[in-house]
């Protein structure tokens, strides 16, 4: 006998809100666009973009490695992208992220975080940034001089909103403390094979603020479509991919669209044929039964 509720999909594929824009439930990752093709990069953002991933994620660190070659690689190839094609830069939200720099590696302060955006800027070809991101934390930096910088690029009109990436929860409460602008985004790192978010209070902060949560590698880096994912769990998601009519990456995009704190996948995958797969994701069922099965699956152990 089922309990009331208890066969209710909780994947939900309508919009999110970052802040008061709105953006769709799947997003498009920038870190794999490098090189200099700017037909074929322009060919990829506009599928994404007519595949309902509104929200376009660079960071000035994208293009050292997935086969670029400089810092800031990402992001030129972008910005060319814009300058040829100028409409699309209307039907996107662009966010780019700093604080990384090789060799040191990370940095907050103000000077650099001002000279930061300003590059990013000029090579994103674009007078503003909608959302910009630390992309990790500089420890030695006071989250007060972190915060004064954000807050200076919002009054200057460089950047729209502001949100962090790979924080503690500890350290996006911290850098909250001191913002006077609202903090309307956290971006970490979540999937089945990486479910800490759901334990370390990162979600619950983010329904408690009503901040937009933006999951990285929703797919584990691919290691969810491998054969060396954990038996059971492989099992499983093949088994619902049947059920489904998609396939493993399906269920484990609708994984993580099934939270309360309405995640934004962000999908790495470059291919063309793979990103109109993925848009099919918001029309699948997943029930309460399925997540927590999925959940005891992937960590290998059953709920208490």
């Amino acid at each position: 006998m089922n309990a009331i509720g208890a066969d209710e999909n909780l994947v939900d594929g309508g919009p999110r809100q970052l802040g008061d824009t709105p953006i769709g439930a799947l997003g498009f990752g920038c870190w794999r666009l490098v090189g200099d093709d700017v037909a074929d990069a322009t060919t990829r953002i506009e599928t994404a973009l007519d595949c309902g991933m509104t929200l376009i994620d660079n960071a000035d660190v994208y293009g050292l490695d997935w086969g670029g070659k400089a810092f800031g690689e990402s992001e030129t190839l972008l910005g060319k992208v814009l300058a040829r094609t100028p409409n699309l830069r209307q039907r996107m939200v662009l966010a780019s992220k700093g604080s990384i720099m090789p060799g040191v590696p990370y940095v907050a302060n103000a000077a650099y975080l001002t000279g930061a955006v300003d590059a990013s800027l000029a090579r994103l070809q674009s007078a503003h940034i909608d959302l910009y991101q630390i992309h990790r934390p500089d420890m030695f930096t006071h989250p007060a001089e972190t915060a004064a910088a954000l807050d200076g690029l919002v009054q200057a009109g460089k950047i729209g909103k502001v949100g962090v990436s790979n924080y503690t929860k500890a350290q996006t409460d911290a850098l909250r403390h001191f913002l006077k602008a609202p903090l309307v985004s956290v971006q970490s790192e979540y999937s089945l094979s990486h479910l800490q978010p759901l334990r370390d209070g990162t979600l619950d902060e983010c329904l408690r603020h009503d901040t937009a949560f933006l999951a990285w590698s929703p797919l584990g880096g691919g290691a969810l479509l491998g054969p060396d994912v954990a038996p059971a769990l492989g099992q499983l998601l093949d088994q619902l991919a049947a059920r489904e009519n998609t396939d493993r990456a399906g269920i484990a995009l609708a994984f993580v669209l099934a939270h309360p704190s309405r995640p934004v996948a962000l999908l790495g995958s470059q291919s063309v044929t793979r990103m109109k797969a993925a848009q099919k994701v918001t029309q699948l069922t997943l029930t309460r039964g399925d997540i927590y099965a999925l959940i005891e699956a992937a960590e290998g152990v059953p709920l208490p």
